[in-house]
Parts: structure tokens; sequence; C-alpha cells
């Protein structure tokens, strides 16, 4: 069987129902989205679950279904940062460090199933905040808690600054490169086997690259037809690489019914075909 990951990012919260129907989810793993820092018109710090507390009523459905999904194999992680940003907040001083990531902490402690971060960084940060961040993730919750990242394709390609202005190359050779898990890299202006060639090329273990799609990337059938003989093509070549992932859930490809856990399948078929010689 194969070990690649299939991994759904889950913003839009429409409900896990395809996949809670099923005894086995197709899926590997889901990224819970996005976590973001702020402060209160108060003044006062927060933290949210895109635009309400994580422990708001509206969530307790979503957390109820995950609970699920996670006692039947499915591995839940939390997103960091995205577009909405949260690493400015995060590192504004030494204060704001102080309480945006005790309620982080806090936050994961709270609920057991999550078992990793996303860090994902499109806002400019100093590299050694992103160290000490991992630091003091992994001081609490050791080996075994996931941390992944969610570079653009470009930025694991060519050792150039990326969207938080820094170089992933300099973080994967320190001492907190070592906590990276792997990649969930956004390959969303190319999705070719050549890309992943790139990337192991400029001295990236092939398993700790996951190829992010975005859903918009393959709009019909035919478009996502090509992207799975492409995913083929990788894996026949690289029989460990490190797997798939969409952003987001609730319009995975290829769209031609209303069932998200549709793409999950394809996936999983695909990654579990025979290896031909």
């Amino acid at each position: 069987m194969s070990s690649s990951r299939i991994i759904y990012y889950y913003q839009t919260l429409v409900g896990l129902e395809p996949l809670l129907n099923l005894d086995i989810p197709p899926c590997t793993h889901i990224i819970l989205s996005a976590f973001h820092f702020g402060t209160n018109p108060d003044g006062s710090p927060y933290i949210h679950l895109n635009d309400y507390p994580p422990d708001d009523r509206r969530f307790t459905e979503c957390w109820q279904q995950l609970n699920t999904l996670s006692t039947r194999g499915v591995t839940i992680l939390i997103m960091l940062g995205g577009a909405g940003g949260a690493y400015s907040n995060l590192f504004k001083d030494d204060n704001s460090y102080k309480n945006y990531y005790n309620m982080l902490r806090n936050t994961i402690k709270t609920y057991e199933i999550i078992k990793g971060i996303d860090l994902d960084i499109e806002e400019y940060v100093k590299l050694d905040d992103i160290k000490k961040l991992m630091q003091d993730l992994h001081d609490d919750f050791g080996n075994e808690f996931i941390m992944t990242m969610a570079p653009l394709g470009s930025s694991l390609q060519n050792d150039t600054t990326g969207m938080g202005g820094f170089i992933y190359k300099d973080l994967y050779n320190s001492p907190q490169g070592q906590y990276i898990s792997w990649f969930n890299g956004q390959f969303y202006g190319s999705y070719t086997k050549d890309d992943i060639e790139q990337v192991v090329k400029n001295g990236y273990p092939v398993d700790m690259i996951v190829m992010g799609m975005i859903s918009s990337q393959f709009p019909s059938t035919e478009s996502f037809s090509d992207c799975l003989i492409t995913l083929l093509e990788i894996k026949e070549k690289y029989p460990n690489f490190g797997g798939v992932d969409v952003w987001e859930y609730f319009n995975s490809p290829p769209g031609i019914i209303k069932d998200p856990s549709l793409w999950g399948h394809v996936i999983y078929k695909l990654f579990n075909l025979p290896i031909q010689d």
C-alpha cells in the first residue's frame, strides 16, 4: 500500500459527511484552516479560527466530525496563517509573542485531536522568529508533533526568497529544519513532473514533498485527467513521493458531483496502482 499522503485543506466548513459515511476515509490528513491572531476592540489579543474563537458554538459540529474521522485513522492538523496573516501580530514584540503563542499552545492542548500544525507564511517574517516558533512548538509537544510548511513550489525549486521573505533552504539546513515533517508545496501555477524533478534536484527529499493543487486549477474533467496522468508519472518515477493536497475540500476536483470525497478516492486509487516495470 502506498505511503503517500492524501490531504484535504478544510476551511469552508460545509460538513464532512461524505467522508464520515465511509468506514475507511480515503484521505490521510485534514488540515483545518485557518488560524489567525489579532486584537479585539478593547485591545485584548485573540486567536481565531477564520473569524471566530475556536470554541465558538458554530464550530461544535466541525470538531465533532474531525474527532470521528481521527478515530478512523485520519490525522488532524491546523493551519496557521495563509492569506489572512497571523505572523506579523505574533512576532510584533516579545509580549505579543508570549500572549499569542500561549493561546496557540492552549488551543492545541484543548483539542487533543490536533496532531500538528501547518505553517503557511504569506507575510514577511524574520527567519530567526520562525526558528523560535518551531523550537518552542517542538519543546512543548515533542518529536511526534507534526510540523509542515506551505511554500510556493518555486521556493522549493530555487533558493530565492519566498512569500515570507526568507529562503527555505536556509531554514531546512538549520537545527530547526529537522522538525519539518514535510512541505505542502503550492504548485498552483504549474503542475508537472518537471516541477517535482526541479525540487529534487535542488536537494529536497522527494518523500518530504506534497504536491499541492488548488481546485480552480482543474476546472474540467479533462484537465483533472491530465493532472492524474502527471501524478501517475511522478509516482512511477518516485515510489516514495510525498503525496498530494488540495485547497480546498468543498470544491475538490473533478467536481462532476457534489461529493468532495471523490477526489480522495481517485487519488487513493491512483497511488495504489501497481507500479509498472
